[in-house]
């Protein structure tokens, strides 16, 4: 599958390129209803994964902890969102336990397997249930690993794959975060 993701620090994607529309329709790890207008003027920092992930999903989301520790101060402008791709384990309940020793303030989202589609399409985000008979339930969800920054109200504006390091990633949401403060 080719997948073009735009990045504000790119060129503008041409005509007719798939690009990331950010939406969702979700219900956070308290059990309300959500969309990436629910957070006001915070930015999103949104990354995929599923709570019986065994690697990369404990990875990064250590990795992106501490990325915001080392925001400081801009880490407040932040709202971290951990949305599920596996609805039928990842109730509120088991995303607030499986969250919960992550820094950083991340809200699980989670919702019916239509909603949790319709969200991957808006972020371009692949997932698929595979069968495995070691794993728990019989099965995982390999997905894609990418962050997305998103300016407030849902507007994307990068994304940061599993290769960069937590300071890489802080240093690139620190310049997102002040170049959308600025006037134009």
């Amino acid at each position: 599958m080719n997948v073009f993701i735009y990045d504000a620090a790119m060129s503008p994607p041409s005509p007719g390129t798939p690009s990331v529309s950010g939406m969702f329709e979700l219900v956070d790890h308290f059990g309300r209803p959500v969309d990436e207008r629910s957070y006001g003027e915070r930015y999103l920092l949104v990354f995929f994964g599923f709570t019986h992930c065994a690697v990369v999903c404990p990875r990064e989301l250590a990795k992106l902890s501490l990325a915001l520790e080392l925001l400081g101060a801009d880490a407040d402008k932040i709202q971290p969102l951990y949305v599920s791709v596996d609805p039928a384990r990842d109730d509120p309940e088991t995303l607030r336990r499986y969250l919960a020793p992550y820094s950083g303030a991340f809200i699980g989202l989670t919702g019916t397997a239509e909603r949790i589609d319709a969200a991957k399409k808006s972020f371009r985000v692949f997932a698929e249930r595979v069968a495995d008979a070691q794993a728990p339930g019989g099965y995982v969800v390999p997905h894609t690993a990418l962050a997305y920054l998103m300016a407030p109200g849902g507007r994307y504006l990068a994304h940061f794959t599993a290769a960069l390091d937590a300071p890489t990633v802080a240093a690139r949401i620190r310049r997102h975060l002040h170049a959308t403060e600025s006037p134009p």
